[in-house]
């Protein structure tokens, strides 16, 4: 049975701003978001935790990209969220550098 037309991406840039967002913005929410983490709290934990929460939290971001209906708002939303991550990132090593 095929897939009802009106559900469907109609334009190529739509989708392909989908299928790129979900996999490089989902993966780099996904690994500032744990960098950040590691900065603020102790980085052994965070690293040996990311293992499995990095690939959950990357999944989730993948199904959320998908569910938008403009691809390069999503986009938007995963830079802006990575640019907040790193600069958290960034002032949490320098009051906590690692050494």
């Amino acid at each position: 049975m095929p897939a009802n037309k009106k559900y469907l991406t109609p334009s190529p840039w739509q989708r392909f701003a989908k299928i790129s967002a979900a996999i490089l913005g989902g993966l780099m929410v996904a690994v500032t978001f744990h960098m950040a983490l590691a900065s603020c709290f102790d980085h052994v934990t965070v690293i040996i935790t990311c293992t499995f929460s990095a690939f959950i939290l990357w999944a989730v971001l993948m199904v959320l990209a998908f569910l938008g209906k403009n691809g390069w708002k999503i986009w938007g939303i995963y830079l802006l969220a990575s640019v907040l991550l790193g600069v958290i990132f960034y002032f949490g090593n320098q009051t906590h550098p690692i050494v």
